[in-house]
């Protein structure tokens, strides 16, 4: 059975990681730090548009929650080997 909380729950953790790379990351500044933050702001964005497009077309809270952590996972793995 689906637990949307267990997966919100999840979420929220796994953003905390992104979170704290990034904030690393705008830290050193130069021109990694001036990229991230043009990145943050385009990814919100786009992901914003994303959830909007899904629920209008009928998909559920879940599949965008689902959503959000595979962008989540990849900014992870993407901020994690620089």
């Amino acid at each position: 059975m689906y637990n949307p909380f267990l997966s919100s729950m999840m979420l929220a953790f796994e953003a905390q990681k992104v979170i704290e790379l990034r904030l690393v990351r705008l830290a050193w500044g130069g021109r990694e730090g001036q990229a991230e933050m043009q990145s943050m702001v385009t990814e919100k964005i786009h992901a914003t548009f994303e959830a909007m497009g899904t629920l209008m077309m009928g998909g559920s809270p879940e599949t965008v929650i689902a959503r959000y952590r595979e962008h989540v996972a990849l900014n992870t793995k993407r901020l994690s080997v620089s």
